[in-house]
């Protein structure tokens, strides 16, 4: 009987309470610092969690880690960019959903949803609705959104580079230029005996040379 009273009840799924802040994200398209914003998930939890980001629309938006794990009694931050900021976008409810599970299982034990919306401007912001039926349209014109996962795809790609840089290059024919200078020591040669180069420092060029290609190779 003991053993049962003490005995931990097992979470039921979409059971545990998620805390996030903010809980709602506000983007203007003339302030370039807010198309950055950042999540913050708690875990006051005794226990690890693992959590993901869904998204309704995935497309609009850069979740830089969009899976990831909390440590007990600790936090994490999500950042989230809107990459999509055009005139036609503006006012259009997004949402995005935190599910969290714990290490061990799949199920979501508890999700929680933020709001996402772009504005043209922080000067112009529409007059502030009543709380309730702020909370009853976002609810309704939520109540059948379908939730994607921020795939591989959605993440920030570095700019492609545009080959080799110009001190790469020059580097690169100093070191051709060592290599086919003639040896310390050597007598039948018409180049100044101030140009003949060591053994030692013909093989540091060729090394060096030898880095540079596999540099150009994989830009």
């Amino acid at each position: 009987m003991q053993q049962q009273q003490h005995r931990q009840p097992e979470l039921v799924e979409g059971s545990l309470p998620v805390f996030v802040f903010p809980t709602e994200l506000i983007f203007y398209a003339d302030e370039q610092t807010s198309h950055k914003q950042v999540l913050t998930l708690y875990n006051p939890y005794e226990f690890a969690l693992k959590f993901k980001v869904l998204c309704t629309a995935p497309n609009k938006y850069t979740v830089v880690d969009a899976t990831g794990a909390v440590k007990p009694q600790c936090c994490v931050d999500i950042v989230i960019r809107h990459r999509d900021v055009r005139a036609c976008h503006y006012g259009v409810y997004d949402k995005f959903r935190l599910q969290v599970s714990e290490q061990s299982q799949r199920k979501a034990l508890g999700r929680k949803e933020v709001s996402a919306t772009l504005r043209p401007s922080a000067s112009q912001e529409p007059p502030s609705p009543r709380p309730q039926d702020e909370e009853r349209r976002i609810k309704e014109q939520f109540a059948d959104s379908e939730f994607f996962e921020q795939t591989a795809i959605q993440t920030e790609s570095r700019p492609v580079a545009g080959g080799p840089s110009l001190l790469t290059v020059l580097l690169g024919l100093v070191c051709m230029a060592a290599l086919m200078l003639p040896t310390l020591g050597e007598q039948d040669s018409t180049v100044p005996l101030y140009l003949h180069l060591s053994v030692n420092k013909k093989l540091v060029a060729a090394y060096v040379l030898g880095l540079l290609t596999m540099v150009i190779l994989r830009t």
